[in-house]
């Protein structure tokens, strides 16, 4: 209809004689950025608006998808994939208390699962916390240790990290197991792990995985191994990585995030 009739999608929502042209224009674009980003909220998309060049406060953009009725998308629960019942060492939380100051100082580590259309999968992944970026990640059949043991070669091999990392993750077997925590100590990592049936001590690792199952996977029906691959994969090089804002960096995406620290000429 907008553009069989030559309108924005702001004008149908226009109060004749109320609004100027600037308040249609903003209302306008925060049409566009909220179709852009259906998951976004109110602080999301002030963020997102004034990195296009708006000049514009919170309130105004809350009111605005309220009268509008703007709603993001809702999440829904997740599974666990978690077996700590296991005969391996279990080691002690070392990230309770450490706030990174650079990259590469602070990864957490975890595990989902992915429904297809006849079967589950299962992806890891690795986050560095400094910067909230997706540093490893591997999506497979199998919740061996071999799906999390690509992720963190994937994540060694990429960021190169200096000797003193901190990894953090559950109890899970696969994290616990001799393959895992030997390709850790060989690089001299330092190992972390949250305290059993305590799901705060890894919320950001969780917190990722809530916005991967909302904004991909529940948004898409994936047939095969391999199609939930390449568009996971999209989505965290891509989209979470590189276009995504987040709150706790000021609404940039943790790639712009880690190229501002380096640029200020502090990146360890």
């Amino acid at each position: 209809m907008c553009k069989l009739s030559g309108l924005s999608r702001a004008s149908l929502y226009r109060k004749p004689g109320r609004e100027s042209e600037w308040e249609m224009s903003l209302r306008d674009a925060l049409h566009e950025a909220a179709l852009e980003n259906p998951f976004y909220g109110y602080r999301s998309l002030t963020g997102e608006l004034k990195r296009r060049g708006w000049q514009v406060g919170e309130t105004r953009i809350r009111r605005m998808m309220r009268e509008d009725n703007l709603l993001r998308l809702r999440k829904r629960r997740s599974k666990k994939t978690t077996d700590s019942t296991h005969g391996w060492r279990v080691y002690p939380n070392r990230a309770r208390d450490f706030t990174p100051t650079g990259p590469n100082q602070l990864w957490a580590a975890d595990i989902t699962y992915i429904r297809l259309v006849h079967e589950f999968v299962y992806a890891a992944l690795i986050l560095d916390l400094f910067s909230r970026r997706v540093v490893g990640w591997a999506v497979g059949p199998s919740l061996e240790t071999e799906l999390p043991l690509a992720a963190l070669e994937q994540a060694l091999r990429q960021r190169r990290p200096k000797p003193g990392l901190l990894h953090h993750s559950d109890q899970g077997t696969q994290y616990a197991s001799h393959k895992y925590v030997d390709k850790l100590r060989e690089n001299d990592v330092t190992i972390s792990m949250s305290r059993k049936g305590n799901p705060y001590d890894n919320a950001f690792a969780e917190s990722f995985i809530k916005t991967l199952k909302t904004e991909e996977v529940h948004c898409n029906e994936y047939a095969t191994l391999a199609e939930a691959q390449a568009q996971i994969g999209a989505f965290i090089e891509r989209v979470y990585n590189r276009k995504r804002l987040h709150s706790a960096l000021g609404y940039v995406p943790p790639v712009e995030f880690e190229e501002a620290f380096a640029a200020d000429g502090t990146a360890a």
